[in-house]
């Protein structure tokens, strides 16, 4: 009898352990997020499934082009992935002729699908406080981002993590590169 609730005990620490672990891993290192819409594309799609790593960012800063997760603030359970183009205390501004200005300076970047048609709110210069980063789609002229001002600029505290990889559909398997 004593074997059986030894063994009882020990397989309940046991899982209990791993419950414990997943957890941790759940909500400090990484989550797996489902990609709706094309306001990524071509670098991601519809249903492509990723993990987002929500580690890195507590020892480093996110960068110029990194691909983050954050929550929409309209819809609870909602969550965008777009690309930082603007970092803390830039100035951006999107020209008439579908330039990104970074300081009064064109941003060279390839990850555009196509000529911004709509700058939004970047029209005028917008000024990014210390903690803010203006973000944008891939498809530009089809993603709701920093130049809609039901998103406006993201606040540091407010993104996730980072795209770290796709792990569905299985022919596309593997780390998203950003640069």
């Amino acid at each position: 009898m004593k074997k059986v609730l030894r063994e009882i005990l020990s397989t309940s620490l046991y899982l209990l352990g791993v419950l414990c672990a997943v957890y941790l891993v759940i909500h400090f290192v990484g989550q797996r997020t489902q990609v709706q819409g094309s306001s990524m594309e071509p670098k991601l799609s519809t249903e492509d499934n990723l993990i987002v790593d929500k580690i890195s960012y507590r020892f480093h800063e996110p960068e110029r082009f990194d691909i983050i997760v954050f929550p929409f603030q309209d819809e609870k359970d909602t969550y965008f992935i777009k690309r930082i183009i603007g970092l803390p205390g830039e100035t951006v501004q999107i020209d008439e002729k579908g330039n990104i200005m970074i300081d009064g300076e064109i941003l060279e970047e390839a990850y555009g699908k196509e000529i911004i048609l709509n700058p939004g709110r970047a029209y005028e210069p917008i000024e990014l406080d210390e903690d803010e980063y203006f973000v944008m789609g891939d498809n530009r002229n089809n993603s709701t981002d920093s130049r809609d001002p039901k998103v406006g600029n993201i606040k540091r505290e407010n993104i996730i993590g980072r795209a770290w990889l796709r792990i569905w559909p299985f022919d596309k398997f593997g780390l998203i590169k950003h640069r």
